[in-house]
């Protein structure tokens, strides 16, 4: 762009000083026209790199993802294809199932077995609950017939002594005495055998653990040991199931598995030191590093434009999402020691600059670690605008050249 300039500016100088000659071609003239475009060129290009700012390095970033299976096993399918794309949820690689099968069958048939006595320790506490109401009913039945008898022997009392009495006087009856006297005696007979089976209901009824019989309360807790192993059994058959659809490793989004080294018969271990392959995913993100002092007037959603190498002549549009202001010289790593500056003070560091590609563009494929040029306009200067998209236009026809004798 400065090059058509300067050939625009030297065609009105030669118009104007040599072929119409309306202005003389002396030493001053000479000067002053060597001067002019140095100083407008200079001032155009600082005043473009604060209103449209653009970065030699625009880099492509993709999110890569180190597949580790969550179980070890043997690696009996590897149906991925290498740079191929895949899909999220297709299947990566199968490990042996045989394993996690036999686990889960016999966690399964130890559920079975622990639900059977936890249905068991049920039927228990339901005999328990029911001998307690039980025992309640014979202790208010004896009670019952305690005082039942009570009217009927003070009666039989009052007839021994009525008798007694008429015997006495020589008025009564003999037999009827013995008679009422065989009836009191039976009585008493009935009263303390009825007061037994009460004592005996309420001694069976006595023994009480947190305001419940003892033979229920067992019971009762017989059914939550019995309940607390159904719950471990039914975890561990989770777990188990859970083992066993971890043998087939999916795709964990759109994407590539790059250099696919896993075979049919390799031994693959759960612990992420070593992955199973290398899986980059599909969706990308874009971003400018800039110098520091660059970025004073950037902000959210300035339009954007930036070209790659891998694809020669194009522009990408693109939106500024946001500024990450952080960089690794700002932070000091956790020790015991003064921070190392070296012998000259660091480099300042760059601030990377998240571009969102537009909609018409969204669908290229940009390939990770691609870089390129690109520029950010701002708010301010939109005239001279133009300048910075013919230059980066320029660059962008330039990536067209491959410049090696070999």
């Amino acid at each position: 762009m400065e090059a058509l300039l300067l050939g625009i500016y030297s065609f009105f100088v030669w118009l104007f000083f040599i072929k119409l000659k309306w202005l003389p071609w002396n030493t001053a003239t000479q000067v002053t026209v060597v001067i002019i475009p140095i100083v407008a060129l200079t001032a155009m290009v600082l005043t473009l790199n604060v209103v449209a700012p653009s970065s030699a390095d625009v880099r492509v970033i993709k999110y890569v993802v180190q597949v580790v299976p969550q179980v070890r096993g043997r690696v009996l399918e590897v149906p991925v294809e290498p740079n191929r794309l895949v899909k999220k949820g297709e299947l990566l690689f199968r490990i042996d199932p045989t394993q996690y099968q036999n686990e889960l069958a016999a966690a399964k048939g130890k559920l079975a077995a622990d639900e059977a006595k936890f249905a068991q320790a049920a039927a228990v506490l339901v005999d328990a609950s029911a001998g307690a109401r039980q025992l309640q009913e014979q202790l208010k039945g004896a009670t019952g017939q305690v005082r039942s008898l009570q009217p009927k022997l003070e009666l039989a009392r009052m007839r021994v002594r009525q008798n007694r009495e008429l015997v006495a006087t020589g008025a009564g009856d003999r037999f009827a005495l013995e008679q009422a006297e065989s009836n009191l005696a039976d009585l008493q007979g009935q009263v303390v055998t009825a007061a037994a089976n009460e004592a005996q209901v309420t001694q069976k009824l006595s023994g009480q653990v947190n305001g419940e019989q003892a033979s229920v309360a067992s019971a009762r807790a017989q059914l939550a040991t019995a309940k607390a192993q159904v719950d471990i059994s039914r975890a561990d058959l989770g777990n188990a199931q859970w083992n066993l659809d971890q043998t087939a490793v999916f795709a964990p989004a759109d994407g590539y598995a790059i250099n696919v080294q896993l075979r049919p018969g390799s031994f693959v271990v759960a612990v992420p030191l070593a992955p199973a392959m290398t899986f980059v995913e599909e969706t990308y993100q874009v971003v400018a590093l800039y110098a520091q002092n660059e970025l004073r007037l950037v902000e959210p959603g300035n339009l954007a434009e930036f070209t790659l190498s891998t694809h020669p002549g194009r522009i990408i549009a693109a939106k500024v999402d946001s500024i990450v202001w952080a960089q690794g010289q700002g932070q000091v790593a956790q020790s015991g020691n003064l921070p190392q500056t070296g012998a000259f003070p660091q480099v300042p560091g760059r601030f990377p600059v998240k571009l969102i590609v537009d909609e018409k563009d969204a669908g290229l494929f940009l390939a990770a670690g691609a870089d390129g040029q690109g520029a950010i306009y701002t708010e301010h200067g939109a005239a001279i605008h133009i300048v910075r998209m013919v230059m980066l236009r320029v660059g962008a026809i330039a990536n067209y050249l491959v410049l090696k004798l070999h």
